[in-house]
This record gives structure tokens, C-alpha cells and sequence, in this order.
């Protein structure tokens, strides 16, 4: 969907109870190859398209790598219920096989693992689990998914209550959603830039269904009792949250999806060495806010990435062009007529 200089690979999963499952890793590799990869995991209602954001790191010498999990994007089959899962760990298969591939396969010796919303809480718990065996260096979150955005009674009492009817009927869709705002924010045929595929990132999201939510709780219970990632973590997002259900233009310079206070509230649970950055105007996908804030967005996670990795330097060469991290000629986000169909195809 993407064309060259984008590739992909399909992860083979096995089956569950409905069907073959798959997931599949995009590659952008770096003009000038350093030995480091950054592996990003997208949110809920999701899918890999940021190409602005692989080619911030290939300028700096990093390949890009993006997957798309199971029942997610391009690993979505026809039989499958969009984005759905019984515990967040089912995802730690797909992001074994990712760094297996990353590191053995193509021989990268410094890893930096970049999570957006409910993948960023992926990451952590899979970091987390995986803290003995030496995969990761790094992690970047991306406004990641600690807690509900709901009243206390909703977030506690009511996802509990949601949680026993998951493991009852985990397919049942729950008489709530995303909402629209946050959708009209991003899309270039509503008030945003971006342009994206709506078959696979709808605008008013795809259903919750309780079985998902009751996975969302458990590990948002693990997260909030303490993990001990023994690696660095940048936590990035907003100065604020949006919480209309209707559109207003303060929408486009804010979080309008989750609470950045419980961001910020649970970021020391992650482990010892935890740094808080937060932008002002930033929206709940900090690399799809306005032009001034993605720019200081990168600025920072460079910085960042410069002090704590022990990498050496991630900008871009003296030598580079100076449109370095302008689009690739040749690649594009995926136009909104395009449909998974379009997934069978060689390039990612």
C-alpha cells in the first residue's frame, strides 16, 4: 500500500478460536545503516500509515520497522473480529517474532521499541515480561492507554462489572465507543491533514466489545500495581484532554481520546528510569498534531535517544540532503478508497 522503499513481512500465528491468524511487520530501511531499529506499535483502531514518522528515523541512520497486529490493519482477515482480544498478552508472540527477526535476522544491536495509546501499554507489559532476555534498549510511549477515561465509578465499579460479562460473552458489543471528534481531528476529508484508510482506522472507531475491555482492565491493573522494565522510557503526551462528544476546535490542540492525567499519574509504576515529556497542543497521536508540535515531538525524542541509549548521535549526517525528512519520492499514505484488499501486495 505504501510502495518502495516500504516492505513487509507476514508473521504466521497459528489459529484461535476464529480462524488463521497473522500479523505483519513493515520495513523502511535507513540510507545509511547504523545497527540501530526502532520497532512502532500503533493504538486501538489503528494501523501503520505515519511514513513522516519512519523517515525522521531513517535520516538518523535507524531502520524503521512498523507491525500491524493481529486482526489489525494489514494482518486483518475476513473472518476475524476487528481488534479483538481476550488478554493483551496474545500479542507478545507477534512482538517476540518482530524483535527475533529485527536482531537475529537482520543484525541490528540497539532496539527502540515506540508504542502509541493501547500499544503503548502493550510494550510496557511485554517489557515488562520480557526484562531477563534483553531485547529491548528503549521505549518511547506515545500517549499510552493507563486507565479509562471515564468517572471513577465508570473506571473501577463498571469495568468490573464489564470484566465478569467478558469472560461470559467476550464478543458482546458494549453500548459505547471512541466517538467521532478525535477521527474528524486527523482526517484530510474532515478537519484534519492526514489521509488514511477508513476500511481500516474508521472514524467512529469499530465496536468495544467486553471481552477486549475486560483484557484493557486486567492490564491496566498489572500496569498500576508495578513493572519493572529495566530499560529507559520516554512518556510523551499532551498538556490536556478533550472531552466533548461534539466537535470544537480546541479539539485539534488536545488529547481527544484519554485522560493525559493518568498518563502522567501512573508513568513511575513503569519502572526506575522514567522521563515525563508534555506538549502543548499536542493531539492523542503526538506525531499527528499540527506541523510545531510533531517538529518538537521529534526533537525531543532525538534528545532523548541521544542522552539515554548510548547510541551516539540520532541526527541526521552533516552529508544528508536538506530535505532529508521529507517524504520518499515514490511513497504515500494509503488514500481512504483504497481496501485491505490492497494488503496482498508484495510492498507494504
Amino acid at each position: 500500500m505504501l510502495g518502495p522503499p516500504y516492505e513487509r513481512q507476514t508473521i504466521d500465528l497459528g489459529t484461535d478460536d476464529e480462524g488463521p491468524v497473522v500479523a505483519t511487520l513493515v520495513r523502511r530501511r535507513a540510507d545509511r545503516p547504523t545497527g540501530r531499529a526502532v520497532l512502532y506499535v500503533h493504538g486501538f483502531v489503528d494501523y501503520f500509515f505515519q511514513t513522516h514518522l519512519a523517515d525522521f528515523y531513517a535520516a538518523r541512520g535507524w531502520d524503521f520497522y512498523a507491525l500491524d497486529l493481529r486482526k489489525y490493519g494489514r494482518s486483518l482477515l475476513p473472518h476475524q473480529t476487528p481488534n479483538f482480544c481476550r488478554d493483551l498478552s496474545d500479542y507478545f508472540p507477534e512482538l517476540d517474532a518482530a524483535a527475533e527477526i529485527i536482531r537475529a535476522g537482520d543484525g541490528h544491536d540497539t532496539l527502540l521499541v515506540m508504542g502509541h495509546s493501547t500499544g503503548g501499554l502493550i510494550i510496557s507489559l511485554w517489557a515488562h515480561a520480557r526484562r531477563d532476555a534483553g531485547l529491548v534498549d528503549g521505549l518511547v510511549l506515545n500517549s499510552p492507554f493507563f486507565d479509562i477515561n471515564a468517572p471513577w465509578l465508570v473506571r473501577r465499579p463498571l469495568a468490573a462489572a464489564v470484566a465478569r460479562l467478558g469472560r461470559r460473552a467476550p464478543h458482546r458489543a458494549l453500548p459505547f465507543g471512541l466517538g467521532t471528534v478525535y477521527g474528524e481531528s486527523l482526517h484530510a476529508d474532515h478537519r484534519g491533514e492526514w489521509t488514511y484508510d477508513l476500511t481500516w482506522k474508521p472514524l467512529a472507531g469499530f465496536p468495544v466489545r467486553a471481552g477486549w475491555l475486560a483484557a484493557i482492565r486486567t492490564a491496566q491493573r498489572q500496569l498500576r500495581a508495578g513493572l519493572d522494565i529495566r530499560v529507559p522510557v520516554l512518556l510523551a503526551c499532551s498538556t490536556r484532554s478533550f472531552r466533548g462528544t461534539r466537535w470544537h476546535d480546541s479539539a485539534a490542540l488536545a488529547d481527544a481520546v484519554l485522560d493525559v492525567e493518568h498518563m502522567v499519574r501512573w508513568a513511575p509504576r513503569l519502572g526506575r528510569h522514567v522521563t515525563v515529556a508534555r506538549f502543548d497542543g499536542g493531539k492523542h497521536d503526538l506525531v499527528l498534531s499540527g506541523p510545531t508540535v510533531r517538529e518538537q515531538v521529534f526533537t525531543e525524542v532525538g534528545r532523548w535517544a541521544e542522552a539515554f541509549l548510548g547510541a551516539g548521535p540520532t541526527r541526521p549526517a552533516d552529508t544528508a540532503p536538506a530535505d532529508a525528512e521529507a517524504p520518499v519520492p515514490g511513497t504515500r499514505a494509503p488514500s481512504a478508497d483504497e481496501t485491505p484488499a490492497a494488503s496482498a501486495l508484495p510492498t507494504a
